[in-house]
């Protein structure tokens, strides 16, 4: 059965009547990442589409609250009329795993996803201001502005922000926006391989010239020559002027081409929403967090293991996504390469290999005991996306 509840007391009491007669629910929002994290089998779901709405918007001191299961496409509207945007440039989950749900707001908040501006902007958590949610209790708990920390001292609202709905219910979120930039360009170098176009990535966004983006899309994905991208932001009248000194700074790597508003805004959703990689669906599809740095290294580890795959860097080289034919050995091939330089989250598979592999990065005893004790002070029935993101919890 799927429950919808239109106000957060009907939701505080569909959790509390699931707690009673120990029914487990599956939390939903918009219905963009159904095939995402470990599969489930619950009894209900609880969905946030009846909680729709913005509740509070003030331009002038760039925040807005609204219901969890605001689309977030309303919301962009909202921003837009005033010159404004969401910050952090939220994934549009739609493209890699196909089907026709809106994203929400609060799914955006329960997942952290967070696109190509993170690096300048700060990721979907640092902007997330304020949640409300209701627990696994049946419980109305909120946090945000001066009440930040509840008696565990927990911060609610980043342990939520990337919880999946493991935690609670995401009734209401604030986030903080920022004016929309006033023009956009990019530079383009082409036919630089991973190890350089990382350098390029480095040196310009340790220049003063605030890039905003910098991703590179290998020969093999999106095109027939490689190409790395950096972008520039905000107002007009100094884009000229800071397009001109990067590409001096960047020279040492090839002439730099530019792109402008539209086609740069263009290529930047595909790159934030991972265009190049989306086919084939039944592809295999990885999202790994590195140092940036060691982003070629990784790539090389696993050329030589004899991984074929086919990737794009985003983030300077911190984020990488990687596509490859569908087997379990590609897992152990994935995880080895990583070591213990970073993180690895399978954001895509079949049902079958994502029940028997760790969709998300396996963590050592003492960590796992602390994300069952957080888990047990939020839900302490395991009522709420039970096994999710771990088996068990």
């Amino acid at each position: 059965m799927t429950i919808v509840p239109t106000k957060e007391a009907e939701a505080a009491e569909a959790v509390r009547a699931a707690q009673s007669s120990r029914r487990t629910l599956s939390i939903e929002g918009g219905g963009t990442r159904l095939a995402f994290g470990r599969p489930i089998q619950t009894d209900d779901t609880l969905s946030s589409k009846g909680l729709s709405g913005i509740t509070r918007y003030e331009p002038a001191e760039l925040v807005f609250s609204a219901w969890a299961g605001t689309p977030v496409a309303e919301i962009e509207a909202a921003l837009d009329e005033k010159g404004q945007m969401l910050p952090f440039e939220p994934m549009d989950h739609r493209t890699i795993y196909g089907g026709s749900g809106a994203p929400t707001i609060g799914g955006i908040a329960a997942t952290g996803a967070s696109g190509p501006r993170r690096i300048q902007a700060g990721a979907a958590r640092d902007l997330l201001l304020g949640v409300r949610f209701v627990n696994g209790r049946g419980e109305i708990v909120k946090s945000g502005g001066r009440v930040m920390k509840n008696v565990t001292g927990l911060d609610l609202v980043k342990v939520n922000c990337g919880a999946h709905g493991t935690l609670g219910f995401m009734t209401e979120v604030t986030f903080k926006v920022l004016p929309k930039p006033e023009r956009t360009l990019t530079l383009i170098l082409e036919d630089l391989d991973d190890e350089r176009a990382v350098q390029a990535m480095s040196a310009a966004l340790g220049s003063p010239f605030s890039v905003s983006a910098a991703a590179h899309l290998p020969a093999d994905v999106g095109g027939a020559r490689a190409r790395t991208a950096l972008r520039l932001e905000h107002f007009a009248e100094s884009i000229t002027y800071r397009a001109r000194e990067l590409a001096k700074v960047l020279s040492a790597f090839g002439r730099a081409r530019e792109i402008e508003d539209d086609e740069s805004r263009a290529l930047w959703r595909a790159i934030r929403d991972v265009d190049a990689l989306a086919q084939p669906k039944d592809d295999m599809l990885w999202r790994v967090s590195v140092p940036p740095t060691q982003a070629p290294a990784l790539l090389a580890r696993l050329r030589q293991a004899g991984l074929s795959f086919r990737a794009l860097l985003d983030w300077g080289g911190g984020l990488i996504w990687i596509a490859c034919t569908e087997n379990a050995a590609a897992s152990t091939v994935v995880r080895e390469a990583l070591g213990g330089d970073g993180h690895a989250t399978l954001m895509r598979a079949s049902d079958a290999l994502r029940a028997s592999l760790d969709v998300f990065q396996p963590q050592d005893a003492a960590l796992m005991k602390l994300t069952a004790g957080i888990k047990a002070s939020f839900d302490p029935d395991g009522i709420l996306n039970p096994g999710r993101m771990y088996a068990g919890l």
